[in-house]
């Protein structure tokens, strides 16, 4: 890599929100660093999106025709189709504030950096301030923290972005095999693969504050969050990341498998708890429980079947760890001086 400024590409992954990326686009011409390319990668059914790329002269529009929830392979064609030292993430629903690209590309100049992840703000009271010790973290019982939103006031060493406002250095993600596709459905986790990935490698990975987005946080292309597709889905693809990361035989994975298992109990005992509550008229009753048992279903079903997949696309060894040792007592971040 040069030692001047490095270059820097910009890929928006999108699925039928052709307003949301103009406004995506119109923040992204009023960058302070002007990037070496802005791609969009359209995976929707129709044309729209790119009647709205061809108001934006210089902007190329790539199509993904493997469709919906297949945000992961938008990525990796936005990658293949650049060239630049960074590429640079900005959801379809994601407003960049102005120096936005300046502050992220800044971070790199740190060549153990590898990722840089910043701040969305969601526009909810007081989300500045929550979770400001707990940003980005893959805890001991391998679940994940988010607290994106919240404003640290500085750096942070962190395990995982959000893939809304994130970057990777070119040559560190091609050292450990790119970006891979295992994660359909509602696409949760597909983000997180490959930072967990380099992360694991030990590469840092810096969460910024000073680079943010405006998350509007559009409507999904297929039901709603947290209902229960989310939830099989939110299990499925937890399951294979822990797997491709670390593999099947790492405690990390087995004390997650725990802690479902444990929230499938408690979610069954509140459903239970609901169908005697006085309080509750008898359709209250009703859905609290059937909403809980349904739940509880899913997870369980997500959980199976991404075991399977695991299994099946051979993750048993994850991504160059065979040992089965243990990957720690807590967060893979460590403090840095």
């Amino acid at each position: 890599m040069s030692t001047s400024a490095p270059s820097v590409d910009v890929v928006v992954a999108t699925y039928n929100r052709p307003d949301n990326v103009r406004v995506c686009l119109e923040h992204l011409h009023r960058q302070t660093r002007t990037p070496q390319a802005i791609v969009v990668v359209d995976s929707s059914p129709h044309r729209r999106t790119a009647d709205v790329v061809a108001d934006f002269p210089g902007v190329r529009y790539l199509r993904n025709e493997a469709g919906c929830g297949t945000t992961a392979t938008s990525r990796a064609i936005g990658v293949a189709e650049t060239d630049s030292d960074i590429v640079a993430f900005v959801d379809d629903d994601a407003y960049a504030e102005p120096d936005w690209l300046e502050n992220i590309v800044a971070r790199y100049a740190d060549p153990s950096v590898a990722v840089v992840g910043g701040r969305a703000s969601n526009g909810q009271p007081g989300e500045a301030n929550e979770g400001l010790d707990a940003v980005g973290r893959l805890l001991p019982d391998g679940t994940l923290t988010g607290n994106f939103a919240a404003d640290t006031g500085r750096d942070l060493d962190v395990d995982h972005v959000l893939g809304a406002n994130m970057s990777v250095r070119r040559s560190a993600l091609e050292e450990i095999g790119g970006i891979v596709d295992l994660y359909p459905g509602t696409c949760l986790r597909e983000e997180s693969d490959f930072v967990l990935r380099l992360r694991h490698a030990g590469h840092r990975v810096v969460y910024t504050p000073g680079a943010v987005v405006e998350h509007v946080a559009a409507t999904y292309a297929r039901g709603r969050r947290f209902d229960v597709r989310y939830t099989f889905y939110g299990h499925r693809n937890h399951v294979v990341l822990l797997s491709h990361t670390f593999g099947m035989r790492d405690p990390i994975l087995r004390r997650f498998y725990g802690t479902a298992l444990r929230d499938v109990g408690v979610s069954v005992v509140d459903g239970a708890k609901a169908v005697v509550d006085p309080t509750r008229t008898p359709r209250q009753r009703a859905r609290r429980a059937g909403g809980r048992a349904l739940h509880a279903t899913a997870a369980l079903g997500g959980l199976a079947v991404g075991t399977t997949a695991a299994l099946r696309l051979g993750l048993a060894s994850g991504s160059g760890n065979d040992s089965g040792n243990d990957t720690g007592t807590g967060s893979m971040t460590e403090p840095r001086p």
